[in-house]
């Protein structure tokens, strides 16, 4: 990973530069990539959704750095960054900026989101710990614009160090409670970058954590099973065995989170939809032109919490069978991202 000063020496104005190029030459590459979709059978013709979404993208990309230069002029020359109004004007800056993807996402690639939520008031005055599968593309970003647009929270969140090489990304999230770690990282430098995040959250903070470590594919499954084998845990391998559509959950970040804020209740979040597209070549060939991603969550209040740490690992993989069970009742059937009819 570069250092700060050359990612924002070299990579924001590579961004800035990348978006006035785009924008001018916009009607150039929509009559290339019309004419080359031409070739292909209607439901592979995605190629000017997905020019419109990455222009839109460098576009709000843009509007986020130049936003972030004045909000750090605004603090004093990032003198008052941590200060809580100069935090909660860059999570109205995410939010902002979420609220705009998820918009045109919603346009270009029809884009329906389902919320299964329990009755009640879901905003209630607690901070939580937010524990979510981790699956198809965006998941991540679909859930913090939620938890900022309909729930009010503000987010944190220990992601790949490599997401810093998105300038607006890097910028915004280093500025905010929240970790970068680098792939090498162990875990327990994982798990004490998660109980620093927790130990100081607010009744309205929420700390998003993904208990798989990644996406599901068969052959990650194989071998976390087989490393809980090695380790001589059975009955965590009995059980991840079990699993249709989850990696076995790593109970440290989350058993640490809850040690660190025992005053948190604690969110389960599973959904479906897009789980079987992981990687940028399986998005560009098999992304339906519509897309439906159905989501159910439950909160479990903080009392309510096992107290031993073995009681809390049996109790996630409850939750963890709860959530695959979910999934096989609502995964769409395969082949289910048809074509939409045509519309304006």
């Amino acid at each position: 990973m570069p250092p700060r000063i050359v990612r924002r020496l070299v990579l924001v104005p590579l961004v800035i530069v990348l978006a006035v190029a785009a924008v001018v030459t916009l009607p150039l590459w929509l009559v290339v990539v019309t004419a080359a979709s031409m070739r292909l059978p209607p439901p592979q013709r995605r190629g000017v959704r997905f020019l419109w979404f990455g222009v839109t993208w460098l576009v709000l990309e843009c509007g986020v750095l130049v936003a972030c230069l004045g909000l750090w002029v605004a603090s004093g020359f990032g003198g008052r960054l941590h200060r809580d109004r100069h935090q909660e004007r860059h999570y109205q800056l995410i939010r902002w900026f979420l609220s705009h993807m998820y918009g045109v996402a919603v346009r270009v690639f029809r884009l329906s989101v389902e919320i299964d939520e329990p009755p009640g008031d879901v905003r209630r005055a607690r901070p939580v710990i937010v524990l979510s599968r981790h699956a198809g593309p965006g998941d991540s970003f679909l859930l913090v614009h939620h938890l900022l647009h309909l729930y009010g929270r503000r987010p944190r969140i220990v992601m790949k160090a490599a997401l810093q090489l998105d300038p607006s990304l890097d910028v915004v999230i280093n500025r905010l409670p929240n970790a970068f770690v680098h792939r090498r990282t162990a875990e327990s430098g994982i798990i004490e970058e998660i109980r620093r995040l927790s130990a100081t959250m607010d009744a309205d903070d929420a700390l998003v954590i993904f208990p798989e470590g990644g996406n599901f594919t068969p052959r990650r499954r194989r071998t976390a099973i087989r490393r809980l084998e090695e380790k001589g845990l059975q009955e965590e391998a009995k059980r991840a065995s079990a699993l249709d559509h989850l990696l076995p959950p790593r109970p440290g970040g989350a058993i640490a989170a809850i040690e660190a804020c025992p005053e948190a209740d604690v969110v389960f979040v599973a959904h479906t939809g897009l789980d079987d597209l992981v990687t940028i070549g399986d998005v560009w060939r098999r992304l339906p032109v519509s897309a439906r991603i159905r989501a159910h969550w439950w909160r479990v209040p903080a009392a309510e919490i096992p107290a031993s740490r073995q009681d809390r690992i049996r109790w996630l993989y409850d939750q963890w069978e709860a959530i695959d069970d979910w999934i096989t009742e609502n995964r769409p059937p395969e082949g289910a991202g048809s074509p939409a009819p045509p519309g304006p």
